[in-house]
């Protein structure tokens, strides 16, 4: 039975999520913000938001370990599923701008979750600093689209995307957002509560669990998003959503976490975090070497996953 609520839960968090995204989207079209910030701010934003709703429930549960596992495990799985099948299936080409500014940015903010959880803990002040480098990369991303410094192609893609979003009445509008907040909310608390009780009935830990089943099942969104993008030839896409969603997990969601109830972490997790900065490094010598992903970095990556995975079941 708690199989079938997790399954039911990851609906309610996706389900959530779209129609979160639909209703701000018109919100924000009703008002005639440009169709490239929607995207890289409320679209962007919505992939993260099932991390998110588990990342705090679990949080406010005290299932600190989950929390934190959902977004180590969400930030594996984008780069070593997500990156490996893409650049299995297709070349990913890597924007200069995704090598020079968006990675190095990337490892800089793994590397401080890394120096926070040291003493196995993350306090408020933490997640603020958390917040506050959100806030700083948002404004950032939006003030380069806005002097055109992103790609044409992926300019037109995210607008194409943002466009196609039906601009509704606006109480209609306002009602698909609170459904779409209701989903989510209602989605991880289900999630985590079905979560524990597998983790309790199979002598699993919250991090296993974390790390595996909810991390995966949160991960959804991007990486549909990745493979369509992918099959439509918008190969630049699949890394910039990775990059983002990762930005997004760990500033955003840990953030949020973290200011509302900070987090104890134990070893395990603190190991996963070093291997979360590991592989970000990998990924970054791959692009650096080649400007692009291709198939031999892609069955590295994804073997690297089913590897740890197995590590993270045995150990």
């Amino acid at each position: 039975m708690s199989f079938v609520l997790l399954i039911v839960g990851f609906f309610f968090l996706i389900k959530g999520a779209d129609f979160f995204v639909d209703g701000a989207s018109s919100i924000a079209k009703k008002f005639n913000v440009p169709a490239m910030v929607i995207g890289l701010t409320i679209v962007a934003m919505g992939t993260s938001a099932p991390e998110a709703a588990v990342s705090i429930t679990s949080s406010l549960a005290g299932q600190n370990d989950m929390s934190v596992a959902n977004v180590v495990g969400s930030n594996f799985f984008n780069i070593l599923v997500v990156l490996g099948v893409s650049s299995i299936i297709a070349k990913l080409p890597v924007e200069e701008n995704t090598i020079k500014k968006d990675t190095p940015f990337l490892l800089f903010v793994s590397g401080l979750l890394l120096v926070f959880g040291l003493n196995l803990n993350i306090n408020r002040i933490e997640g603020l600093i958390f917040l506050t480098l959100f806030i700083y990369f948002l404004v950032k991303t939006v003030k380069s689209a806005k002097n055109t410094n992103i790609n044409d192609k992926e300019e037109a893609a995210i607008t194409y995307e943002v466009e196609n979003v039906t601009e509704f009445s606006l109480p209609k509008t306002l009602l698909l957002s609170l459904i779409g907040i209701a989903g989510i909310v209602l989605g991880g608390d289900m999630v985590v509560d079905s979560a524990t009780k597998i983790a309790t009935t199979f002598g699993m830990s919250a991090n296993l669990v974390g790390l595996t089943i909810v991390a995966v099942g949160t991960s959804l969104p991007e990486f549909v998003t990745s493979i369509v993008a992918i099959k439509k030839g918008e190969t630049e896409i699949a890394i910039g959503n990775v990059i983002g969603s990762n930005l997004f997990n760990i500033l955003l969601v840990l953030g949020l976490a973290t200011v509302i109830k900070p987090i104890t972490i134990s070893m395990f997790a603190l190991f996963d975090i070093i291997f979360m900065v590991i592989i970000t490094v990998i990924l970054y010598l791959f692009m650096k070497k080649d400007n692009c992903l291709v198939k031999k970095h892609g069955i590295i990556l994804v073997s690297i996953y089913i590897a740890y995975m197995i590590y993270t079941i045995i150990r």
